[in-house]
C-alpha cells in the first residue's frame, strides 16, 4: 500500500490593500508586509481590528485557514503587528495596481495622499495636517468599516494607514456627484 500524497498549498500573496478576516469574522486591511530585522514575515493593520493572539486569514483564501497572528500593537496609535508563516504567504509589493516602494516622510498640507482598502477600494483625498492625536495626520480619503488598515500612500510610498473617521456627522463615503465625506 502507498500513502497518500500530500498536497502542498501554494503561498497566499498578501501587500499593502489586501482583505484580511480576523478570528473569522472580523474584515480588516493589511496596511503592509515585509520582513522585520529578525527576519521574520510580519505586517501591520489597525489593533481595534483584533489584539495580540488573534488569527489572521486572507479575505478570499479562507481555504487555507490561519495565515498568521497578531503578536504586538498599540491601542493608542492604533497599529497592531502580525507575524505570518513564511510557508504559508508570499509578501507582494502590489495590489490590485496600488504598489507600495517604500516608506515616505510625513505628508503635509495640500498634499494628495492615495489609500487601497477591502471595502472600497482605491481613494485619494488632501491632507489637512495634524490629527487631533499625536502622531496622527488628517487625511480626506474615502472610507468604510473594513478599510481599517489600509495604506495610504504619497508617490508610492508608504505615510501611514487608516485609522478612523474624523466624524460621525458626515456621511464616510458620498462620491456619487461631488466627493463629500469625512476626513
Amino acid at each position: 500500500l502507498t500513502a497518500p500524497f500530500a498536497r502542498a498549498v501554494d503561498p497566499v500573496p498578501l501587500g499593502g490593500g489586501s482583505g484580511i478576516v480576523i478570528n473569522g469574522d472580523t474584515f480588516c486591511t493589511l496596511t503592509t508586509i515585509g520582513h522585520d530585522d529578525k527576519g521574520d514575515l510580519t505586517g501591520f493593520t489597525s489593533a481595534h481590528c483584533g489584539g495580540p493572539g488573534a488569527q489572521v486569514a486572507a479575505e478570499g483564501a479562507e481555504d487555507h485557514g490561519v495565515l498568521g497572528s497578531m503578536v504586538a500593537g498599540n491601542e493608542g496609535l492604533d497599529y497592531a503587528v502580525i507575524q505570518f508563516d513564511p510557508a504559508l504567504v508570499r509578501p507582494v509589493a502590489e495590489v490590485n495596481g496600488f504598489r507600495i516602494d517604500g516608506i515616505g516622510p510625513d505628508p503635509v498640507f495640500g498634499e494628495v495622499a492615495c489609500k487601497l482598502g477591502r471595502t472600497t477600494g482605491y481613494s485619494c483625498g488632501v491632507t489637512w495636517g495634524p490629527g487631533d492625536k499625536p502622531g496622527t495626520i488628517l487625511n480626506q480619503v474615502c472610507g468604510q468599516p473594513g478599510d481599517s488598515g489600509a495604506p495610504v500612500t504619497v508617490d508610492n510610498q508608504l505615510v501611514g494607514m487608516i485609522h478612523g473617521a474624523f466624524s460621525e456627522d458626515l456621511p464616510t463615503c458620498v462620491v456619487k456627484y461631488i466627493p463629500l465625506h469625512t476626513p
